[in-house]
């Protein structure tokens, strides 16, 4: 069973920092595409930085300047910096993970999702 664990959420000023981690755990072949979504009541999940295997970032217009997302994959571990933080920005944070697995025939591919961590700018 493949879990993903968010970590690093809370509170923080407008202009603060903040940085989430996740971590994937259990048993898999390997991991693609990992990345960070974001949700506030009433709206969609929206994307915000995904990162290839190869460390290949992709950012949502939002974010681009202010947000930078890494991994690393010896910890199967994706982490968000988030820098000059606006109210804007307060949602809940999921953390997504595209994880290979192997049969004996073939492979499949997965995607998976932690239970989100929450994020509030607010004075």
């Amino acid at each position: 069973q493949v879990q993903l664990v968010e970590s690093g959420g809370g509170l923080v000023q407008p202009g603060g920092s903040l940085r989430l981690s996740c971590t994937a755990s259990g048993t898999f072949f390997s991991i693609n595409t990992m990345g960070w979504y974001h949700q506030t009541p009433g709206t969609e999940r929206e994307l915000v930085a995904t990162i290839t295997s190869g460390g290949s970032p992709n950012y949502a217009d939002a974010v681009t300047g202010r947000f930078t997302i890494s991994r690393d994959n010896a910890k199967n571990t994706v982490h968000l910096q988030m820098n000059s933080l606006k109210p804007e920005d307060t949602a809940v944070y999921y953390c997504n993970a595209i994880i290979r697995n192997r049969t004996t025939f073939h492979f499949t591919d997965r995607t998976y999702w932690g239970k989100g961590t929450l994020v509030t700018v607010s004075s």
